[in-house]
This record gives C-alpha cells, structure tokens and sequence, in this order.
C-alpha cells in the first residue's frame, strides 16, 4: 500500500513519491568512505549524509521516480515499509528545503546545464 505522501515546500516544490528528485547545478558532492558530503554553492552550507542518507541519495538521484527509488530500498533495508518511506520523505524534505535537490515531474525531462 502507497501512502500519499504530499509535502508542499512554499517555493513551487512539492514531493510525493511520483515525482523524480533531480540535483540542481549548484551542489556539490564528495563521498567519503561510504558517506558524503553535500554543498550548495549558493548558500555556502553542507550537508552530511551517513551511509544509509548516501544510498537513499544514490537512488532517489537515478531513478526515474522517488517510488521507484522507495522499492529497491525497501529490499535493501531490514525496516518496516512505512518507517522507510517516513524516513526517506524527512530527508528528501531537508534537501529540498535547503537547496540540494529539486523535484520534478517524473514525466518532466530536465535540460543538462550548459
């Protein structure tokens, strides 16, 4: 069973698990011994992700849609379906809300930066 999530970011950005995440062009990543590290380069603030934060970030990134991203997880993690896509929407929140991922239409192409 899907649950709807639907978080509404004040600045034309919502997530649900249809939508696609895409990394804006100003951000900046290094992994680190199974973690990483995200900068924008606008703001000048980083993130840290710890090794489950970098594999949700992996997929969500390269996947055609946040769900899809959800369905491997829930393969790879020994944790209860709902608590995984709790988890994964407060992060997916946090990112967007501090500039280091977008969400998009999953139907929606994105341009390559020039």
């Amino acid at each position: 069973m899907n649950c709807p999530f639907i978080l509404n970011f004040g600045v034309g950005e919502m997530l649900t698990f249809e939508n696609r995440a895409v990394v804006p062009a100003h951000v900046l990543i290094r992994h680190l011994d199974g973690e990483s590290v995200l900068l924008n380069l606008e703001t000048e603030k980083y993130f840290g992700l710890d090794a489950t934060g970098t594999r949700m970030w992996e997929l969500v990134t390269n996947s055609p849609s946040i769900e899809t991203a959800y369905g491997i997880l829930t393969h790879e993690f020994e944790v209860e379906p709902e608590i995984l896509r709790t988890h994964l929407a407060e992060l997916l929140g946090q990112l967007v809300e501090n500039g280091l991922l977008h969400v998009r239409p999953s139907d929606v192409e994105s341009l390559p930066a020039l």
